[in-house]
Formats: structure tokens, C-alpha cells, sequence
């Protein structure tokens, strides 16, 4: 016979075990998730939040957009021109700098370089300079904190060029600054002072720049032509990017010999001969001009001027609605982008 006091003390052992177990259970049924726990839910859930989270996005084909860009160097507006096409394609980046008393709207009629644009398939980006800067809406180029790179307007017009870049996924290989008078003027200075962003540089009735360091000596330099140094703070050995020339020889505002100026720099910058062709020609509507390229022996054309006969103060094949066009004149729009996309920087 078993001992009824061992029995009832297994028994008891085992309802003890069984109690244990059941409290066990229920406490991790019930038990509240850790704080640790929590906050690193919180923070798994404001990833997820900030990885869905849409980046911009480039405006869609065949739009003309108005903004204003504020950067470290200041504000500045623009108007930005995406062609018609494949918004997949990482498209090269056309910067169009106007000239004095115009607007970017202006400048864009006046040239058609958004109808090249919808045919060839680039950006245009239109900084706009503003009357607080100067009353006439010049660009400063003849400021020396405007003649030099990370100062004044070719630092906040290459952060604007960035800005583009990354706002509509362009080709960072495939990009190009131009402009007429003031705005030629300022393209040739920031191009130079930004050679790792600019591929090549178009100046239509514009200066080199050279050694002016005053609105004096601009004033000068407009009206009798470059001085004896035209390579000046741009570094006198420094080899230009590739440069095409727009100038009429009837210019009484900007002197026709400020063309020399473009291949006195690139001679002084080559030590060796340079090629050089010269084309006669006649547009479609009648004018003449004299087009000569200059390259290194057997190398690519660095420079292509145009010469326009006849022609004054003027954007050469320009449209009849826009300030300061000669539409009679070859097409410098399409002759500028034909060069500009020719080249391509290999990164």
C-alpha cells in the first residue's frame, strides 16, 4: 500500500509544477513590448516613410517653366525649356545668357532655341538677371568679383547649372553655356572659370574679357576692340574650352575686332601652330559670312568664328519678334548646337 502522505506530497509537487507553467505562459501572453522595442518600430516606420518619398522630378516634354533658384551666392530667376521626347533620356544642358535690356523670355523668342532644341533633344536653361543688379539688366561682367570662379554671378549661375542637372537628371557630360553682348561676355568668363562642369562655350557680339576691370575700360573695349592682353586673369597659358564666334561686321555697339580677341587667347594659350580653314558663304535669305575654324595639327576644332557681312548689334538667324535678331543671317542657334553636341567630356 503506498503512503498516502508521499502521495499527496507528488501530487502537490505537480500541481505546483502545473501552476508554474500556466503563470509562465500567461505572462508572455500579456507581457507589453519593450520601450527598446518600440522606438526601434518607430524609427523602422519613419524609414520606410522617408524612402517612399518622391524625389523632383524633370518638368514634362515640351514645357517652359519659371522658377526662382536661391543659393549661397544669392537668388536668382530663370526659365528652363525641356524638349519633346523620352523623359527617360539623360539629356545634355544648354545655359543661354541674354544680353542687356532683355529678358529670358525675350532671348528664347528671339533665338528659337527651343524649336533647335525640340529637333536636337537638350535642356535650355534662361538665367535671368535682374533689375536690382544692374538697371539695365546687364550681366557685370566687367566686375573683377565677376571675373573669377567662386565669387559673384558665374558662382551662383554654375549653382544654378547643378541645380538643373540634378532637378531634371541631365547629362553632366553634355553641358554648354552661350550668350550675346553682356551675356556673351559673362558665358566666356564662367566657362572658363568652371571648365570641369562647361564643355564648350558659344559668344555671340560678345568680348574675351581679357585685362578690363572696369565699366570704364568695357566702354572702351566695345568701342575700339580688345586690349593688348586679351588672355588676361583668365590665365594666359590656360588653353580655352572649345569656342564658337557670332559677330557681325556691322556692329556699332560691341566692335567687330573683339572677335581677334577669342583667337589671340587661343593662340597665346597653344605653343604649336595652329590649322586653319577658312569658308565663304551665303545664307538662305542673303547674308554673307566668312566662317574659319582653327584647330591643333590633326587634332579638333577649338575655336569657329563667324564673321557675318552686313549684319549689326544681332542674334545671326534670329526670329523677326525678338529684341536684337537679324533673321537674314545664318542660323546661329542650330550652327551653336551642332558644335556644342559634338563634344562631350569623358568622365
Amino acid at each position: 500500500m503506498r503512503n498516502p502522505f508521499r502521495t499527496l506530497l507528488s501530487a502537490t509537487r505537480a500541481a505546483n509544477r502545473s501552476a508554474a507553467r500556466s503563470a509562465s505562459l500567461i505572462r508572455k501572453l500579456t507581457k507589453a513590448p519593450r520601450p527598446a522595442r518600440a522606438k526601434k518600430t518607430a524609427k523602422m516606420a519613419k524609414r520606410s516613410i522617408t524612402a517612399k518619398a518622391v524625389p523632383p522630378i524633370r518638368p514634362a516634354s515640351g514645357t517652359f517653366i519659371s522658377d526662382r533658384f536661391r543659393g549661397s551666392g544669392g537668388a536668382l530667376s530663370y526659365r528652363l525649356y525641356t524638349p519633346i521626347g523620352s523623359p527617360r533620356r539623360r539629356l545634355p544642358l544648354l545655359v543661354m545668357l541674354h544680353g542687356c535690356t532683355q529678358s529670358a523670355s525675350d532671348f528664347a523668342s528671339g533665338t528659337g532655341m527651343n524649336e533647335v532644341a525640340d529637333e536636337l533633344g537638350f535642356l535650355v536653361l534662361y538665367p535671368e538677371q535682374s533689375a536690382s543688379a544692374n538697371m539695365a539688366r546687364c550681366w557685370n561682367w566687367h566686375r573683377p568679383a565677376n571675373q573669377r570662379r567662386g565669387s559673384g554671378e558665374p558662382a551662383t549661375i554654375a549653382a544654378l547649372t547643378r541645380h538643373v542637372l540634378r532637378f531634371c537628371k541631365g547629362n553632366p557630360a553634355r553641358v554648354y553655356i552661350a550668350g550675346i553682348s553682356a551675356g556673351g561676355a559673362a558665358a566666356a568668363i564662367i566657362a572658363a572659370a568652371y571648365p570641369e562642369l562647361y564643355v564648350a562655350v558659344g559668344v555671340h557680339s560678345g568680348l574675351s574679357g581679357g585685362t578690363i576691370s572696369s565699366l570704364t575700360e568695357a566702354r572702351l573695349a566695345m568701342r575700339r576692340g580688345p586690349g593688348p592682353n586679351p588672355a588676361g586673369a583668365l590665365g594666359k597659358f590656360a588653353q580655352p574650352l572649345p569656342t564658337i564666334v557670332f559677330h557681325g561686321d556691322r556692329d556699332s555697339t560691341v566692335h567687330p575686332s573683339n572677335a581677334n580677341g577669342f583667337v589671340d587667347r587661343l593662340r597665346q594659350s597653344n605653343r604649336g601652330a595652329l590649322a586653319v580653314q577658312t569658308f565663304i558663304g551665303r545664307s538662305p535669305r542673303g547674308r554673307d559670312f566668312t566662317r574659319t575654324t582653327y584647330r591643333q595639327r590633326a587634332g579638333n576644332v577649338l575655336l569657329e568664328t563667324w564673321v557675318v557681312h552686313g549684319s549689326g548689334h544681332a542674334w545671326a538667324g534670329g526670329k523677326a519678334f525678338g529684341s536684337y535678331t537679324d533673321a537674314t543671317g545664318p542660323d546661329a542657334s542650330r550652327e551653336m548646337a551642332r558644335f556644342f553636341l559634338a563634344r562631350k567630356r569623358t568622365i
